[in-house]
Parts: C-alpha cells; sequence; structure tokens
C-alpha cells in the first residue's frame, strides 16, 4: 500500500530539494555504522550517499518497482556492492528483516502515512539496541514546493511523540533544520529494561 500523497515528481526536481550527504551526517549516520535501512527509497537520493558512507549493507525498500530499479541501477553505475534493493510493501508486510539487526533507519518524508505508528514500530523491530531512527519531512509550512497537504503533514512534536510512543528517546540537539525546506529529528531505540 503506498501512503497517502505519495506521488514522486521527475527525479531532476526531486534531488534539488536536498543536500542528502550533508543531512546524513547531521542525522549522525558514520562509516562505523554497521547496517542501514531506507523505507521508501524513491530514487535513491539517500540510499545511495548512505552506501558510500558505510562500509556495512544499506537495504533501499519500496513498493514502486521503477523506484527498486532506478535504485538497483545508480549502485550498479557507482559500483556499490554494499546496496540490497527489496521490493516489498513494508507497511502491511513489515520488511522482512530479522529483528534487532539494523544500526540505523530513515524515515524521510514517509510519516504522513495513514498509520505512521506501523512504520516507527517496525523500524523499532528491526533496530539493534540503541540503534538509531532518523526522521526527515517538509516543514509545517504551505509554502515549501513540495510535500503532502497540510492536514496530514506531520509537525515535528507529532513525529517527536509518535517516536517516543514506540520506544524511541530523541537525541540532541533535538530538531534539526535541514534548509531549504525540512527539519530532521534523530532517536535511539532504547531496550525495554532500560526505559523510565
Amino acid at each position: 500500500m503506498k501512503t497517502r500523497e505519495s506521488g514522486m515528481p521527475d527525479e531532476e526536481i526531486w534531488t534539488g530539494f536536498f543536500n542528502p550527504e550533508k543531512i546524513l551526517e547531521k542525522l549522525g549516520l558514520s562509516s562505523t555504522a554497521g547496517s542501514v535501512v531506507e523505507f521508501g527509497c524513491g530514487y535513491g537520493t539517500f540510499s545511495i550517499p548512505a552506501a558510500q558512507m558505510i562500509s556495512g549493507r544499506v537495504y533501499a525498500i519500496d513498493i514502486d518497482a521503477e523506484m527498486v530499479t532506478v535504485t538497483a541501477q545508480k549502485a550498479q553505475q557507482t559500483n556499490l556492492d554494499n546496496l540490497q534493493t527489496l521490493l516489498r510493501d513494508f507497511i502491511k508486510e513489515g520488511t522482512g528483516l530479522a529483528d534487532s539487526s539494523i544500526d540505523y533507519v530513515m524515515l524521510f518524508n514517509i510519516l504522513h502515512a495513514e498509520q505512521p505508528e506501523l512504520l516507527l514500530n517496525e523500524a523499532l523491530r528491526i533496530l539493534a539496541p540503541h540503534g538509531r531512527l532518523a526522521i526527515i519531512h517538509w516543514n509545517y509550512d504551505p509554502t515549501t514546493p513540495r510535500g503532502p497537504s497540510m492536514e496530514i503533514r506531520p509537525r515535528p512534536e507529532q513525529c517527536q511523540v509518535w517516536a517516543e510512543a514506540a520506544g524511541f528517546q530523541l537525541l540532541p540537539p533535538g530538531l534539526v533544520d535541514l534548509p531549504p525546506y525540512h527539519y530532521g529529528l534523530l532517536f535511539e531505540r532504547v531496550p525495554e529494561k532500560e526505559r523510565q
């Protein structure tokens, strides 16, 4: 099942909205991450740079066969042998990845889904203890050139409430400004025995 208002613009337009390397750096992705997952990889805008940053494996998952093909072709063209694409409806079926097997999850521009808690619960399931969850979304501002309608566009504080309810803890500095159109939040999976 695709998320609400999930259509992708032309790639040239889409990539103009982001500086992926800078965003990943600001959201704590480092070469020490052993494995990374992106829920809804699209054109590979973030999956490809993530695979270039880490020595471990990146799982780029999407429900759209065209997006999976585009991302796989880019990985091949850039000689990335640590990126694996998965065509999968992760909202209905989950990721298919093992419990506690992942170090870093990217939920980028996707929490306007009808049931964001499903995505957050799946991220929690696959993340290792103290694994990181990175969220970015469009600013809550009707003047952004893209993004879901304001009725379903989550505010940063909503994302924080959802993530904390799932079992994540917000990491400093809290809200991260990702100009010109996005914000970011970085969380850590807190093991149950350590939750207050």
